[in-house]
This record gives C-alpha cells, sequence and structure tokens, in this order.
C-alpha cells in the first residue's frame, strides 16, 4: 500500500472568506494550476511551499497536510 499526503488546503481556503485557489497560489508564489494539483493529491508541495500554506493560514504543518 502506498502512502501519499493529503490536506484540507480546500477547507481553509472556504473558512477564509472562501479565498479562490489564485488568491492563494499568489500569496504563495505559485502558479494556481499548482494549488489545484495539491489540492487534488495529485502533487506534493516543496516543503517550502507547504510551509508558506501553513504559514499563511495559520496553522500547524500537520493540520494543512497529512501524510498516509
Amino acid at each position: 500500500m502506498s502512502k501519499k499526503i493529503t490536506n484540507n488546503i480546500r477547507r481553509l481556503r472556504f473558512n477564509n472568506d472562501e479565498m479562490t485557489q489564485q488568491m492563494l497560489a499568489d500569496v504563495v508564489g505559485v502558479s494556481r494550476q499548482t494549488i489545484v494539483a495539491i489540492e487534488k493529491d495529485k502533487y506534493s508541495p516543496s516543503l517550502e511551499v507547504a510551509f508558506k500554506i501553513a504559514e499563511f493560514f495559520q496553522e500547524p504543518l500537520d493540520t494543512v497536510f497529512q501524510y498516509k
């Protein structure tokens, strides 16, 4: 069984005034397509991007991302 990284970014965006994927991408410094891929668990972000996302939402890294 392979493990993968899952995340709560979509919920966090929704809870943050329904922030768009583009708005988050602009804050983090990646493309909107990257945020889409991360949310759909199709792409695992770099540590730098993961930390930037967690920092933006003021959440611990393991609240935003889970390794299952």
